[in-house]
């Protein structure tokens, strides 16, 4: 009685073993990571494959797994294979597993924690960014590599790669705040990049996430190199 009110075994089964499919392609470190670089914008599997420290094959193979589970497309250009975020949901379920993965579990806390390093930066929220760019107090700088930049940024914000910026200080006002920004909830740039302004002797603060979590707001996006 209880099988033909739920429906049929076999049937239900078989549903979840194809959502479990979904599950089974965020099962890897790597694949969550590269995720996390398309969700920058679009990329080359040679481009992924170097920022993520993957040899060439070893990036192929994780992309195909997130392709066939219909994570990821793909756009072709001469021999070249392009890779992007099947849509905004993908890059929403990356963000929350990888939430949940830290409230609920102490080591992903501890491995992200020892990654970003100590809690020594100060930070602001999304809504207090905007408030300060309006106020004229702040000038905003992303950190991320300039080709990041170029697929979206926060309008306004001035394209500053972290292995650039002391070199360009002197670019940089010193009679406002500056505010750093990366690639999201995860990423270290930021917090290197006010580590070193105050060093420096410069009021810095970093966005208390990143461009991940900008777009996922729906908040406006820029693109286009500096």
């Amino acid at each position: 009685m209880e099988d033909s009110i739920m429906g049929d075994p076999a049937r239900r089964a078989e549903l979840y073993d194809a959502l479990a499919q979904t599950g089974k392609a965020l099962s890897s470190g790597k694949r969550l990571e590269l995720l996390d670089l398309l969700a920058q914008g679009e990329r080359s599997v040679d481009a992924l494959a170097k920022t993520a420290g993957l040899g060439l094959t070893t990036a192929s193979a994780h992309l195909q797994t997130l392709k066939q589970a219909g994570l990821v497309t793909t756009r072709r250009e001469g021999v070249r294979i392009h890779y992007r975020l099947a849509g905004d949901d993908v890059a929403a379920l990356s963000t929350l597993l990888q939430h949940v993965a830290r409230t609920r579990r102490a080591a992903a806390d501890r491995a992200r924690t020892a990654y970003l390093g100590p809690d020594d930066t100060e930070h602001l929220t999304r809504e207090q960014l905007l408030e300060r760019v309006r106020a004229g107090t702040a000038t905003v700088i992303d950190v991320r590599p300039a080709e990041e930049y170029a697929a979206g940024h926060i309008p306004g914000a001035l394209s500053v790669p972290l292995d650039q910026l002391e070199a360009r200080l002197p670019e940089l006002p010193d009679d406002v705040e500056v505010v750093a920004y990366c690639r999201g909830a995860n990423c270290v740039l930021a917090h290197d990049a006010v580590r070193l302004l105050t060093t420096r002797g410069r009021r810095a603060v970093r966005l208390v996430d990143g461009m991940l979590e900008w777009r996922l707001d729906a908040l406006p996006v820029e693109s286009g190199a500096a």
